[in-house]
């Protein structure tokens, strides 16, 4: 822990937003334009980082996140401090390359993507942040592969995947071939996030498994609504339920067409099942296509169906990979990426 007179906090603009959330005025809140929106929070914060290292003089170095570095890293710039950058998300060209083509290819669930709403203002920004990095920290190598796009190809690039929560202790095997194979996904009810993929495997397999969705909902979509009916949903539910719940799983399906890694992948891997995640996400960095986890081609209805269904028919199979998934979160440990983290920033 640092000490307290080591930490300045600037919590007003997100204490405001949080409290609108709960009032429900969305005014303030609104997509880049409410007074307290999310862009404003982080703005806000870049904006006094930016005025403490130019107080203190003498800085080595900054660390700062996508969309909340631009005024820190050019008053770093302007002090000759070395500028650390942090994406968490997959690179925007990417997404809009992807969610673009998703649009036209699946109109009735374009409304579900968010990051087609971006303004080519907040865009940009993210752009301007990159090139003032003298090091960009990413989770996945799809993310790294991404930057291309903007011309970043030379950028000093680091990949460290995320890290897991406490694994469980053992997988305890299941003997039981005659059930349905119980489905998991947890997430933001996003086309993003492949939904409709994910929906459209379970209309493929029909009777043979058995699916829960966890995750909220942003705007009104009727196939969405249409496919919830036919499964086990829940909003949201506390952290430690959703652990629960992916405990009492068999296989996580994670089907993204654009992510900066996905944090429930190793989640569900240190409960104890297999995941099968598309090749757009970190999925590709910590799963071992056939050992531990699948990884398919995005948009495949069909992949993803083929893939539970060997799992449907292979409780042996299915019994190994649950243990194998384990072994896995158990080598990702946030300390592993704590350590990783600060030998690259202080290289």
């Amino acid at each position: 822990m640092l000490p307290k007179e080591k930490v300045s906090t600037y919590p007003i603009i997100e204490a405001c937003r949080l409290l609108a959330k709960i009032l429900n005025i969305d005014a303030l809140t609104r997509h880049e334009t409410g007074l307290c929106c999310v862009d404003a929070v982080y703005h806000n914060l870049d904006r006094n980082v930016a005025r403490q290292i130019s107080k203190m003089g003498s800085v080595e170095g900054v660390y700062a996140y996508e969309d909340g570095a631009l005024e820190t890293f050019q008053t770093a710039r302007k002090m000759g401090v070395t500028t650390n950058y942090e994406i968490a998300s997959a690179y925007w060209r990417a997404a809009v390359n992807i969610f673009q083509e998703e649009a036209e290819l699946n109109p009735e669930w374009a409304v579900t993507i968010a990051a087609l709403n971006y303004s080519t203002e907040k865009l940009n920004r993210k752009d301007e942040e990159i090139a003032l990095a003298d090091k960009v920290i990413v989770a996945s190598n799809f993310t790294a592969s991404n930057l291309t796009l903007g011309n970043f190809a030379n950028k000093d690039v680091v990949i460290i995947p995320y890290g897991s929560p406490t694994p469980i202790q053992q997988v305890i095997p299941d003997k039981d071939n005659s059930r349905k194979l119980k489905v998991l996904f947890v997430g933001n009810l996003s086309q993003g996030k492949g939904i409709s993929y994910l929906f459209g495997a379970s209309d493929l397999l029909k009777d043979k498994i058995a699916l829960t969705v966890i995750g909220s909902r942003n705007q009104t979509c009727i196939p969405l609504d249409r496919q919830l009916e036919k499964c086990r949903y829940f909003p949201s539910l506390p952290h430690n339920e959703v652990l629960k719940e992916m405990r009492c799983h068999d296989v996580f399906v994670f089907p993204s067409l654009w992510d900066g890694f996905g944090l429930v992948i190793l989640e569900a891997m240190s409960q104890g099942i297999p995941v099968i995640a598309s090749t757009n996400c970190g999925g590709p960095d910590v799963i071992t296509d056939g050992k531990d986890g699948f990884i398919v081609p995005i948009r495949s209805c069909e992949a993803i169906a083929e893939k539970l269904e060997i799992l449907a028919n292979d409780i042996d199979l299915l019994n190994q990979m649950k243990i194998a998934a384990l072994e896995t979160a158990k080598r990702y440990s946030w300390a592993r990426y704590q350590s990783e983290l600060v030998k690259h920033v202080i290289q």
